[in-house]
This record gives structure tokens, C-alpha cells and sequence, in this order.
């Protein structure tokens, strides 16, 4: 379970206040819907505002999760919300195969190109992503992409946390409200090693086969043939039983992985970013 800071709703009510009159001053949105928490609730608010003049938009391609794809298509199709499933193109660009500190930045120019021009297509004028300020203080070049792009941000200008955003989220009983934070595949690799189509599904079969025996949280960071696994620190003991070790080390061997470590430290957003 999610747990979030106690905060008085005084000032959460007028951020969201404030969020309301920016989307009301839309005539029509897209929204890059990642299925995420906090692309999920601008989706819900943006919807129950603009009505049938809002589209999602989800990027497919070997780099997102496919559980987050078919929860994402789930959450539009039960608000009845046009949802366009875009194939993007990051995984033919050389640069960001590179994987150098600028990946995040080309993936999301290339993203951002590909939506401007549907956009266009559909005479809708604004694009809307779903970064909120915490984001603000973690290494996102994706952000700057957005900003060059146009893309704006109503999360950041109504000035919401992801605490803010999982409150609000559960009192309007969005099932997002508590969902782990989640972070394209390419996140796994550490900078300066190419990626591959390989690695990258042996990551999300890596991820899954943890995610099946019922931990909401994991990382399967790739190092090569060593796969090193970032859990919630509460759940350490759980996944050094006897029958999860078996299932891991299994799995992880008929995937292609020959070595299998746990990080001792625990789940930690952006952990390669710190090298």
C-alpha cells in the first residue's frame, strides 16, 4: 500500500481550484497518458471537465511496459475517452540507443513530434503531459523537451505534488490513487551501456515474473548478464523465501540472466541516475 504525508486539505483544495480553471480555459486537450498516477488523474479531471473534447494519447514500443499499455487502454476505454495508441520511434534512433544523459530528452522530442502532428490533424490546440513539481527536483530532460515542444504542464502550473495527486486521486476513488511509480525500461541500464531489444525484454520478463508472486514495487536493474533487483525495503525478507528464490532464480536463468542480486539498500527512484 501507497502511503502518502498527512496534509490538511487547506491548499489542496485550492490547487486543485486552480487546476480546474486551467483546463476550463481549453477548448480541447490531448493528454500523453502514460497510465501512470499522475497522467491518470489529469486524464480524470481534464474528462470530467472538457467531456468528449479531451484524447488520450499512449506511447507503445519495446520500451514500455505492456501491463502499463493494457491499464492504460482499461482506464480511458471505463471513462468512455478517446484513447490513440501511438507507436513511437525511439528505439530507431541511434542517439537514443546510445544511451547517454540525454536519452530521456530524444525520446520524449520524438514523442512530442509525432503528438503535435496528430494534434494538428484533429485541430486540437494544446498538449498536455502529466509532470507535477516534485519532478521538478529530479534529473527529467524530458522536461525541457516538453517545454521546447509547447507542451504544457497544468499539473506544475496548479502547483501539485505526488502527495497532492494521490490524495486527490483517492477522493475521487480513481483506482491510480496507491499504483507504484513506474519508469520506461530504458531506466534499468546504466548510462553509457547501448541499449538493445534483447535487454529490454529481458527486463520486462524479469519484471513481470516478480511482479506475479504479488510485489506491487520492483526494479530489475540490468548490468549486463547480472540482473540486480531493487524491491520495497519492507519486502526484502518476503522475496528471500525459499519458494521466491527458487521462482526468481529459475525464471531469471531461463531468460538469459547468469547472475542474480538483490539490492540490499532497496527500491530507489532513479537509483543509476546517481552514477
Amino acid at each position: 500500500m501507497i502511503k502518502v504525508k498527512n496534509k490538511k486539505l487547506l491548499g489542496l483544495k485550492e490547487k486543485k481550484e486552480q487546476l480546474v480553471s486551467i483546463i476550463n480555459g481549453f477548448d480541447s486537450l490531448i493528454v500523453a497518458f502514460s497510465g501512470g498516477v499522475d497522467s491518470s488523474f489529469l486524464l480524470a479531471i481534464a474528462h470530467k471537465l472538457l467531456k468528449k473534447n479531451v484524447v488520450a494519447i499512449s506511447a507503445t514500443s519495446p520500451i514500455h511496459p505492456s501491463r502499463e499499455i493494457e491499464y492504460s487502454k482499461k482506464f480511458a476505454g471505463n471513462l468512455g475517452i478517446k484513447h490513440i495508441l501511438l507507436k513511437s520511434r525511439e528505439i530507431n534512433h541511434s542517439g537514443f540507443m546510445a544511451n547517454k544523459k540525454d536519452r530521456c530528452y530524444i525520446c520524449k522530442k520524438l514523442l512530442f513530434e509525432d503528438i503535435l502532428k496528430i494534434a494538428s490533424d484533429m485541430g486540437i490546440k494544446y498538449i498536455s503531459h502529466g509532470a507535477n513539481v516534485d519532478d521538478l527536483d529530479d534529473f527529467r530532460p524530458g522536461l525541457s523537451a516538453a517545454k521546447e515542444m509547447g507542451v504544457i504542464a497544468p499539473l506544475i502550473d496548479a502547483g501539485l505534488s505526488k502527495d497532492d495527486i494521490r490524495l486527490l486521486s483517492k477522493d475521487m476513488n480513481l483506482s491510480t490513487w496507491d499504483k507504484p511509480a513506474m519508469a520506461c525500461f530504458a531506466t534499468r541500464i546504466p548510462y553509457g551501456t547501448p541499449l538493445t531489444q534483447k535487454a529490454l525484454s529481458m527486463i520486462e520478463q524479469a519484471e513481470n515474473t516478480i511482479i506475479d508472486l504479488g510485489f506491487k514495487t520492483c526494479r530489475v536493474r540490468c548490468h549486463g548478464k547480472v540482473a540486480r533487483i531493487e524491491v520495497n525495503i519492507n519486502d526484502i525478507e518476503k522475496i528471500l523465501t525459499k519458494t521466491n528464490r527458487k521462482t526468481i532464480i529459475t525464471k531469471f536463468k531461463e531468460i538469459g540472466f547468469s547472475h542474480i542480486a538483490l539490492d540490499m539498500e532497496g527500491y530507489v527512484m532513479g537509483s543509476l541516475n546517481r552514477y
